[in-house]
């Protein structure tokens, strides 16, 4: 059973990653130091496995939304289409906050309710049709029969499955399995978000990571995530782990190179529709073994906070290390 392309909730998450390097005070690759180096790497790596897992979370959200039996909604929330549900084909109907730039492109969708279970599996492809990165691999997201996505507290449990993401520019890929938990603490749904006014929502589990260079690494995510209505959908999201020393623990774990790391969010990470769902402010303060990282967003080339750059604008996000031997270097990336 597989359904046709179906519509993303207009939540798309920004895949962060080093381009190259367009602005710095020093170049960590070129400054000799190995460990400095590293950092970049890290950092990358944080980036791009973070906001990867965030897009998991808005094609489960998407899928969860999208049709009546799940959702518990009186009609299925997709733009266009069809989905198979149970082996038959379902005509679905417009939700006003999905929107038609931001799909499931690269994915079939198959629904299933019989014998008393609500699976949903999303299969990826390989298609290129976000134009900067591919994926192939499975999710399956799984909810107790007597729940739908709308009712407070309802729980949907994802399980990613060899889901290998290979960034276009370079070829890095990274390969994803895990399970996460998606708990709607507040209840509704995204359809209704204007007049609810606010949905809240709690992200937790571990992902293995297999990255290219041969290693394997598990890291740990705690996050909330709060969708408020401004002119659209904006979402904010926040760390929600504490390790006794420090608070707004978002991942953690341990690096490629063996280092264990802490990624906090240090000041909340804010998505907005009405700037074609970019990340549009927010920081990441990264600890390491050997030095400090904080990563700004919604950012100019020049590293100063700018407005909305639209669909085909850059923003940049600028990341300064301060090593424990006061060393500080700072580096400029687009995102």
């Amino acid at each position: 059973m597989k359904a046709n392309l179906i519509r993303r909730i207009a939540i798309a998450v920004c895949l962060l990653s080093c381009i190259t390097i367009y602005s710095c005070k020093k170049d960590v690759s070129a400054s000799g130091d190995t460990s400095t180096a590293n950092v970049s790497t890290t950092g990358d790596d944080v980036q791009q496995v973070s906001n990867e897992s965030e897009l998991i979370n808005n094609d489960a959200n998407t899928a969860l939304n999208g049709q009546a039996a799940f959702s518990g909604s009186s009609i299925s929330a997709l733009q266009t289409g069809t989905v198979a549900v149970d082996g038959e084909q379902e005509n679905v109907a417009v939700s006003g906050l999905i929107d038609s730039h931001h799909l499931i492109c690269d994915a079939t969708v198959t629904y299933d309710t019989a014998n008393n279970q609500r699976v949903i599996t999303i299969v990826y492809d390989g298609t290129k049709c976000w134009g900067n990165r591919t994926r192939t691999g499975t999710i399956v997201i799984t909810m107790p029969v007597s729940q739908h996505w709308k009712d407070v507290g309802a729980t949907a449990t994802v399980n990613i499955q060899a889901l290998k993401i290979t960034r276009l520019r370079d070829n890095k890929s990274i390969v994803l399995n895990g399970t996460k938990t998606i708990v709607n603490v507040s209840g509704g749904l995204l359809k209704d978000l204007a007049g609810l006014q606010t949905i809240t929502h709690t992200i937790n589990g571990s992902l293995k990571i297999d990255f290219n260079n041969g290693t394997s690494r598990t890291w740990n995510v705690s996050k909330q995530r709060v969708f408020t209505y401004d002119n659209g959908i904006v979402i904010t999201t926040t760390g929600t782990y504490s390790d006794g020393t420090n608070n707004n623990i978002a991942e953690w774990g341990t690096d490629r190179f063996g280092d264990s790391f802490t990624s906090l969010i240090s000041a909340p990470k804010v998505i907005r529709q009405d700037c074609d769902y970019r990340l549009v402010s927010g920081q990441n303060t990264v600890i390491l073994s050997k030095g400090i990282a904080v990563i700004t967003y919604g950012l100019d080339s020049n590293g100063d906070p700018t407005g909305c750059p639209g669909l085909d604008g850059t923003y940049y996000f600028k990341l300064v290390y301060t090593a424990n031997n006061g060393k500080v270097y700072t580096i400029i990336w687009p995102y």
